[in-house]
């Protein structure tokens, strides 16, 4: 229930349309069971039972006399209205339950209408406060986190929501007042009767209850389900070139239709509990039915005269308890939902809910510029328990080219990842300008930072749209110009739309080298002071790692650089090439320096092992 009052909270904005679904459902209850009532006159008339007339309009005496008031007031004015002609009573009895019955549906379908903005509004607030959450969160919480899993939620386990939680929504207010009003109108036509229908309601509740327990339980394994076999998928599409080039397609296939067979099983246990709400309340329901046609029988064919019961009003009567019915099923299908639905709030709630540990301070620095130097003091940090920097500290001056060679494993990439704060440094300082990157908005540091990676990473959008990614106002000639700094427009004007053209999934028009000359004139327009190329043509053949080359260089001129290496070529001219091994730097110098030293810098070259 915790979790159903927590989605609720997102229904705030749309209270406007909370209240008219609550009003016009107050309404559609209110007339479905006048509409009920409003056939009694006609039926008196069909049974040709007497009913006396008051000579003058009755006087209301207090509730403990209002059965004989409202029975008095219609007899008294449907007499006026008719003159005591029976086919005129029949004939506005008749138009008077048309009238109740347009009213009752009118309501109806404005509850529905107002409960549409209600329910699409919630789930679309929800939908974009898990992918906000979702995309502010860490790298190292994507990292544990299954894709697939995190798909499930952000689609099924919402749309799961939409279908359970918020259907409650429907039903949380009409079929409560709709069984409120229609046991009022039963205690009006026969208290005892009602009191004797009493007994059955908690036991209905009782046994209703009982089979859902589990639901929740059974709901959470069909998710969890979902989002396994969603990753599968995932990662099939991803890497489906080196599953097909390693003849894996079966593996994998069966690896698919294992998650889809569990999926399977779990969906039939979850969905033949929750078949078993409605028959199982309509069979309920149908016992009541029949105890009261026992018992009111007896009533009707009474000669107590103070318990006897008019025929019409007794089938009045049971009109009304089969009335209760339909809203005592919706509401226990509702309590099915809850118990579904908590699982997928569950799942939601804890992505809202995890704690993003990379959060900006309350008072953090809003850096707009770099001025002297980058400087790492003295940092460790570490994956799960192993140290990949240790007591790492060095010092990068503002329009020098640092490159940072080593070993696979020593160390390099975790630089570029602490520096741009997608990972929280264990021990140590990062400082930009004397001042600690913990310190300074993440938004405003990332703006001092161009990002060149080895996977170039594009989107199925046009060239256009993927270089403007970093300056949203860019204007075509400053984006054209960006291309020729990269050696891509070359290409890129002989293309079909020229910047319009579309470069498909991840950019797979395109080939390697024009992906990564995309990527570099995305970051040569945003125009930071500091760049950062993680191996940037390693993925590269040489005839295209020249050409990346040249644009590389052109970017760098008269900028701060941070340069993962891997090839020899690419650093040879850095103002210093830091060693690392293991962690911490070995050696340290420029090109020819380390050359000579004839140690472990110059073993690097000759194996040409860079990574």
């Amino acid at each position: 229930m915790n979790h159903f009052l927590n989605i609720l909270k997102y229904a705030k904005p749309y209270k406007s349309y909370a209240i008219g679904h609550i009003i016009s459902n107050v309404f559609f209850a209110l007339f479905g069971t006048l509409s009920f009532i409003s056939m009694m006159p006609m039926l008196k008339v069909i049974f040709k039972e007497d009913t006396k007339v008051p000579s003058q309009k009755p006087v209301y005496e207090g509730i403990i006399k209002i059965d004989d008031y409202v029975g008095d007031l219609l007899a008294y004015e449907m007499n006026r209205i008719t003159g005591g002609d029976n086919s005129k009573a029949l004939l506005f009895t008749i138009c008077l339950i048309v009238v109740m019955f347009l009213l009752k549906n009118l309501f109806g379908y404005l509850a529905n209408y107002f409960l549409v903005f209600l329910r699409n509004g919630v789930i679309r607030d929800l939908r974009n406060k898990v992918y906000k959450k979702t995309i502010e969160l860490p790298l190292s919480y994507l990292s544990e986190q299954r894709k697939g899993d995190i798909l499930s939620r952000v689609t099924s386990d919402v749309l799961d929501l939409q279908y359970s939680f918020l259907s409650v929504l429907e039903i949380i207010v009409r079929e409560p007042l709709t069984i409120i009003f229609t046991i009022v109108a039963m205690l009006y036509i026969s208290p005892q009767l009602t009191l004797f229908v009493f007994i059955f309601i908690p036991v209905m509740g009782f046994i209703i209850s009982k089979i859902g327990n589990s639901l929740k339980r059974k709901s959470d394994r069909v998710q969890k389900e979902q989002g396994t076999f969603l990753s599968t998928l995932e990662e099939t599409l991803t890497g489906l070139r080196i599953i097909k080039g390693f003849n894996a397609e079966s593996k994998f296939n069966e690896k698919f239709q294992e998650s889809t067979s569990r999926f399977y099983r779990f969906s039939n246990k979850l969905m033949n509990r929750q078949n078993l709400a409605s028959p199982t309340s309509e069979f309920l329901g149908i016992c009541m039915i029949a105890t009261i046609l026992w018992y009111g029988g007896n009533l009707v064919l009474s000669k107590d005269t103070s318990l006897a019961l008019d025929g019409s009003k007794f089938l009045i009567y049971l009109g009304l308890a089969y009335n209760i019915l339909t809203p005592a099923k919706a509401i226990s299908r509702g309590l099915y939902n809850v118990k579904k639905g908590g699982a997928a709030a569950e799942r939601i709630q804890e992505i809202i809910d995890t704690e993003n540990p990379l959060k900006d301070l309350p008072n953090a620095i809003k850096k707009e510029s770099f001025d002297s130097e980058i400087e790492f003091k003295d940092i460790t940090f570490r994956y799960d328990d192993e140290d990949v920097l240790k007591n790492f500290s060095l010092t990068i001056p503002k329009g020098k080219m640092v490159a940072f060679v080593g070993q696979s494993g020593s160390g390099k990439s975790t630089i570029t990842n602490l520096i741009t704060r997608f990972y929280h440094v264990n021990n140590g300082e990062i400082l930009i300008d004397g001042i600690n990157i913990n310190d300074i908005s993440t938004s405003s540091l990332r703006k001092q930072l161009g990002i060149v990676t080895q996977d170039a990473i594009l989107f199925n959008d046009s060239i256009k749209n993927n270089i403007k990614l970093g300056k949203s106002d860019a204007t075509d000639d400053e984006i054209i110009e960006a291309l020729k700094v990269a050696n891509a427009w070359e290409f890129v004007k002989d293309l079909d739309g020229v910047l319009n053209y579309n470069i498909g999934d991840a950019g797979t028009k395109l080939s390697g080298g024009q992906k990564q000359r995309l990527s570099i004139a995305r970051a040569v327009l945003k125009s930071p002071p500091i760049m950062i190329l993680d191996e940037a043509t390693s993925a590269l053949d040489t005839e295209s790692e020249r050409v990346v080359q040249t644009a590389l260089e052109n970017m760098m001129k008269n900028r701060t650089s941070i340069v993962i290496a891997h090839r020899l070529s690419t650093i040879q001219t850095a103002d210093t090439i830091v060693v690392l091994k293991k962690g911490k730097i070995v050696e340290q110098g420029q090109h020819n320096e380390l050359i000579a030293k004839n140690s472990v810098y110059k073993k690097l070259v000759d194996m040409q092992s860079f990574e």
